[in-house]
């Protein structure tokens, strides 16, 4: 009965001593909460580059030519489309959108 007693006290000292959680493990915040937010997924992007990335693209989309409006305005409309890989891009736009009239 005394030898269970003290292989059991034993055990508990090797368990408490090999399960035993360190100051360092517990500084980390992951160990805590494991994931992040949808916020701070994204914080090693700066909002600025984004920003002026957005703020490219849009004056990209307001300064292109003309011919490059139509072109789109083509690609987007099937029947102008297959008429473009004929005729060309130009011709097709004056077929389908040319001929227009405003009220």
């Amino acid at each position: 009965m005394r030898t269970l007693i003290v292989l059991t006290l034993l055990a508990v000292l090797v368990m408490a001593a090999t399960c035993y959680e360190s100051h360092e493990s517990m500084e980390s915040h992951e160990y805590l909460n494991p994931f992040l937010n949808r916020r701070r997924a994204n914080d090693f992007i700066q909002a600025d580059t984004r920003l002026r990335a957005i703020t490219q693209e849009r004056i990209r989309e307001r300064s292109k030519a003309p011919q490059e409006h139509q072109r789109e305005l083509c690609e987007d409309y099937y029947p102008c489309e297959m008429y473009a890989f004929r005729h060309g891009y130009a011709a097709a736009y004056k077929h389908y959108f040319g001929r227009r009239r405003t009220k």
